[in-house]
C-alpha cells in the first residue's frame, strides 16, 4: 500500500465507518476520493463508495481502503478531508491542510 498524498480527519473517518456500518455498503467497495471538473468555480471533490478500478492507486487508513485515480493524485496532494456538523449545515469538507474548510 502506498502512503495516502491526503489527510483524513478522525471525525470524518468516523463517519465514513458509521456510514459503512449502517448503509448496504457491499463487502468489496472502498472510499473513492476524487475530483471532476475544473469550470469557473474551481474544482469539485467527490467522495462516495466503490470498487477498484484499473489505474487506482490504493491506500489504507486504519482499515479502511481507499481508492482514488492516479490521474486526480496531483490535485489532492495536502488537501484534508473533515466532516463538519452544525445547526447549519452537516457533511464532508475539503480544504487545504491549515486552511479553511471549502
Amino acid at each position: 500500500m502506498n502512503m495516502l498524498p491526503l489527510h483524513i480527519s478522525d471525525k470524518a473517518l468516523t463517519e465514513v465507518k458509521n456510514i459503512i456500518s449502517h448503509k448496504s455498503i457491499p463487502k468489496d467497495y472502498g472510499l473513492r476520493i476524487g475530483m471532476k471538473g475544473a469550470g469557473c468555480g474551481g474544482m469539485s471533490f467527490l467522495l462516495g463508495f466503490d470498487h477498484q478500478k484499473e489505474g487506482d492507486d490504493v491506500f489504507e487508513k486504519e482499515g479502511l481502503t481507499i481508492y482514488i485515480e492516479k490521474k486526480h493524485l496531483m490535485y489532492l496532494i495536502g488537501m484534508e478531508v473533515d466532516f463538519y456538523e452544525g445547526s447549519d449545515a452537516r457533511g464532508f469538507t475539503f480544504a487545504k491542510e491549515g486552511n479553511e474548510s471549502n
